[in-house]
Formats: structure tokens, sequence, C-alpha cells
């Protein structure tokens, strides 16, 4: 099967070894995307693999105290690595993935493992000691700043080091020839648009939902807000189909998928961060020599997509 397979509610329950009443029960609960082909329900194997995927890894939970998530299962990653003395790269960006194949090779350096979850998440599990290293892209409203007043709120009381990856554009997923002739975050007022949203935690969520807290627009209103997916590659896929008139996520993804057109509203800022009192482990110090090489950058250049401009310097203390 090639990454464009469509796949039947029977095979996907083959697939995963469940019941088909349960991938029905899937779908209905937002946890596997799908769509109607006729009267039939059709899912790409796209989805399947990004929900098995997303199983794989920590799983969230709401904090009804604060709306917020955090995180209480720990995946089988981050019990290794507590139990082995692991070295855990957390955040969803494919930088990450290639920098850690970098680290394997590196002289101090380390088979890093990976941890595929949003920036929200990875701070809380930097914090627990989960993960030496957490990527963010975090947009604070109030401050326009990123990454720095979130390492502040959810770090309390340990120092922490902040290292610059990349900048990239977001902005909005549209259908192919943008038919609703979207525009900005004003249009999210609009009652004939249909969202799907990054799940909680994310990077790109927190953006969406500053966004809509500075314009006063309330969520529940929003069709689609409460329909979650884990990947920007997902979101624009969903919106390809016509399963949503407006997806958020960056503008490399939009180049990799057809019948999609981008409306870019954002320049975000990607960094990592490090607990301060790590920051000349072998590990780290190797990290850092590798993000600054001419082959990493070249490579993270050719990929397209980012601006690789002080890529690899520490940028602040907080």
């Amino acid at each position: 099967m090639d990454d464009n397979t469509v796949l039947t509610t029977q095979e996907v329950a083959d697939m995963l070894k469940i019941a088909k009443n349960t991938v029905y029960e899937l779908i209905k609960r937002g946890e596997l995307n799908s769509y109607k082909a006729g009267k039939k329900v059709r899912i790409d194997l796209n989805d399947v693999l990004e929900y098995k995927n997303r199983t794989m890894t920590i799983q969230p939970v709401r904090n009804s105290a604060s709306d917020k998530q955090n995180i209480s299962v720990q995946s089988k990653a981050h019990v290794e690595a507590t139990k082995n003395n692991g070295f855990v790269i957390c955040g969803q960006d494919i930088i990450l993935d290639i920098l850690s194949r970098y680290l394997q090779y590196h002289a101090n350096g380390v088979q890093a493992l990976r941890s595929y979850v949003g920036s929200y998440n990875g701070l809380y599990a930097l914090y627990h000691g989960e993960v030496q290293i957490s990527s963010v892209h975090l947009w604070d409203s109030d401050t326009n700043e990123y990454n720095i007043p979130y390492v502040k709120h959810m770090l309390p009381g340990i120092p922490a080091v902040i290292i610059h990856l990349a900048t990239r554009i977001q902005g909005f997923y549209v259908p192919k020839g943008n038919p609703k002739g979207i525009k900005g975050w004003e249009d999210l007022k609009r009652k004939d648009i249909a969202i799907i949203n990054r799940e909680k935690g994310s990077g790109t969520r927190v953006l969406l939902d500053e966004h809509l807290k500075t314009l006063g627009i309330d969520a529940n209103g929003i069709e689609g807000y409460h329909r979650e997916s884990t990947s920007h590659l997902a979101i624009a896929s969903t919106v390809a189909r016509g399963g949503a008139d407006i997806g958020l996520g960056n503008e490399k993804t939009a180049q990799q998928v057809s019948d999609v057109d981008f409306i870019p509203l954002q320049t975000e800022q990607l960094d990592l961060v490090v607990k301060k009192e790590d920051i000349n482990r072998p590990e780290i110090q190797a990290v850092i020599e590798i993000l600054n090489t001419k082959e990493f950058q070249l490579e993270i250049q050719g990929i397209g997509g980012y601006n690789i401009e002080n890529m690899g310097k520490v940028i602040t203390e907080a």
C-alpha cells in the first residue's frame, strides 16, 4: 500500500486488529479522520498511520480546573528513557528527526528517543524530567513574543536555555481556488466556515486560541473547533478532500498536498528548550554543534519552508 491508499472501515479494523464498530466509534469521537464516498465511509491510509503514531506516544488529558492538558500517561519511550538514562527529544517537526539522525553519529552524540507531542506538553514533560530537549513554538498574544513567556511560566524555579532552530510561516489551508474567499483571522467569525483543528497542547492550537481571545471570538461558536487532528499533513489533507473550509498549519505542508491553497498569516519562531543544568552535557553540546554545522543547515535549507538564520544560537536564558 502507498500513502494515497483509501481504506474501508473493515480494512481499517483488520489493520488495527479491532472490531469494525470500534472504527466507527473512533470516527465519531474525532480520533480518526474519515469522509464519505457516496454513502460509504472511507479512511485514508495516512490518517490510520497518523492515528497509530499518536496513540503510541503520550496521551494528554484535560485538567478540568485549568482547562489545559497535562501529561498523565508516559509513553514507552519515556519509561525506557527514565529506566536506562535515555535521551529524549520532544516535538513534532521534521527538523528534530533529522537532528536525531545527526546526533546518533556525532562523536559525543547518542541514539536519541523521539516523543511526538506538541509544544505545551513538551514543556510539561521537560519540567518533570521525562525529556531532555523540548521544541517550542508558542505565541503569547499579551507580549507578542514567542516561547519565552511560556518557558518562564511552565518551568517555575528551573533556569532554562532557549536555542534557536528556525522560523517558518503559519497560515490557513483552504480548498484550491479559495472558494469562500478566506482572507484572515476575522473570517473565523463567519457562520459559513467549518474548520479542522489541531490538538490542545500543540503550538498551532495555542496560536489559534490566542488569536480568538484577542478578537473576542467564542471558540464554541466555530463549526469544527472541537474536531482535532495531530499533524499539519492530516489537517491539510482534510481540507483538500473537502472535510473543512479552513485548517491552520505551516507553509511547507501546503506545498506537499494537492488541492489546497495557503494563506500566510504569521511568522513563527521554532526553538529548543533545555534545562540550564544540562547545558554542558556532552549530548546537549553535540546538538548545539550539529545545529551550527554547514552540512546540517544545508540539509534543512534544502527541505524548504524554513528560515535558518541564527540556527543554533543561544537566544536567551529564562
